[in-house]
């Protein structure tokens, strides 16, 4: 399989010369191409290839980013024409190269991210912009909710989400979301899933730090419509697997008349990269249907020692008076990117609508 970072080939930069030829005055294929790939370029990671392209493809452009806009809107149609690109990753250097540049042109910079961001999304190269012109951004970001393009309204969302993923953080919104809250009211009934969950996602953000706040839109929102309500379930997700009590409250969910039996860890040794095993019942004794958000949370061992929690769904659904199930479950410890195991003592619990059970011990051995 090959790395992510190869989307970056000699046959994606080939491809792309071919459209530069045609749209940057004075282009020159041979040199672009061999600045491309000077004696790091293998070594660079994805991130790096990005900003390395960005910054090759300002040595053919003109200093005036306002001009040098217009280039990239040329090249955008250009791609377009030949049915290249759209919404393809390799092309997220489009949006950083506004970024990198256009910062301090925001007429220029706000009309350029509107139009690309149809073309391959904005939601990085937006948020520079939030930092530096604070509520002006944030007003254009409001108009832009409004917009007849899906794309142009997602970034609307996206780009202010005050924790997304892998982006410039913007402490002045997780501070005091306030000023975003508009724009999620204009895009709750969007008519674009690709939409109304960027909503559910910038609202399980700011769940993080001001569970009130989205506490309150859910009581607000809550019966407006199935897709509001969808987006507020995903959106109050973190303060479903932390247990909160007011969020427990609004779905309803209680540990009254469940009953937890037979949890047992079938595999209380696990060698990497095995998988955990473990099974329990449920059951519901009362005399009405009751609605059952069951969980686990596993306590990783970390390298200085101490543990830390993760929760994982196991199902949500209602079952009928007397209804008893059993479940099984497997937990996988295959080495993956995003977390690191560590031997030693690790532990289990079980979650019932937010209610945790004592922890069973588990060992992982390499």
């Amino acid at each position: 399989m090959s790395a992510l970072k190869d989307i970056y080939s000699p046959i994606f930069y080939d491809r792309l010369a071919d459209i530069l030829v045609k749209t940057v005055p004075a282009f020159e294929k041979q040199l672009f191409i061999a600045q491309i790939f000077d004696d790091s370029f293998s070594q660079k990671e994805l991130k790096d290839r990005m900003r390395h392209t960005t910054k090759i493809m300002r040595n053919f452009m003109p200093d005036d980013f306002g001009k040098a806009s217009d280039i990239l809107e040329k090249t955008i149609h250009q791609l377009r024409k030949n049915h290249h690109g759209e919404d393809s990753l390799a092309y997220i250097f489009l949006p950083d190269y506004i970024e990198t540049y256009g910062l301090d042109d925001y007429n220029n910079a706000v009309k350029s991210i509107e139009f690309v961001t149809q073309f391959i999304s904005c939601e990085f190269a937006v948020r520079p912009f939030i930092i530096k012109y604070g509520n002006q951004m944030i007003q254009q970001m409001e108009k832009w909710s409004l917009h007849e393009s899906h794309k142009v309204r997602r970034l609307a969302s996206e780009g202010s989400r005050p924790r997304l993923p892998w982006a410039m953080a913007l402490p002045e919104l997780k501070k005091n979301p306030e000023a975003i809250l508009p724009l999620l009211e204009n895009l709750k009934n969007d008519p674009s899933e690709y939409v109304r969950r960027s909503v559910a996602n910038n609202l399980n953000d700011i769940a993080k730090d001001h569970p009130h706040i989205v506490l309150t839109i859910a009581q607000k929102w809550k019966g407006h419509s199935k897709e509001t309500d969808a987006i507020i379930k995903h959106g109050s997700r973190t303060l479903l697997k932390q247990g909160h009590p007011e969020i427990l409250n609004h779905y309803g969910l209680d540990s009254k008349g469940l009953e937890i039996s037979g949890f047992r860890i079938i595999t209380p040794n696990v060698k990497l990269p095995e998988s955990l095993e473990f099974e329990f019942s449920v059951a519901n004794t009362n005399p009405e249907s009751k609605h059952i958000r069951l969980e686990y949370a596993v306590y990783y061992n970390k390298a200085n020692g101490q543990l830390s929690k993760k929760v994982f769904k196991i199902s949500e659904r209602t079952y009928l008076s007397g209804q008893k199930e059993i479940i099984k479950r497997k937990q996988p410890f295959k080495p993956i990117t995003t977390r690191k195991f560590y031997p030693g003592l690790h532990k289990l619990s079980l979650i019932v609508n937010g209610v945790e059970n004592s922890p069973e011990v588990f060992h992982l051995f390499d």
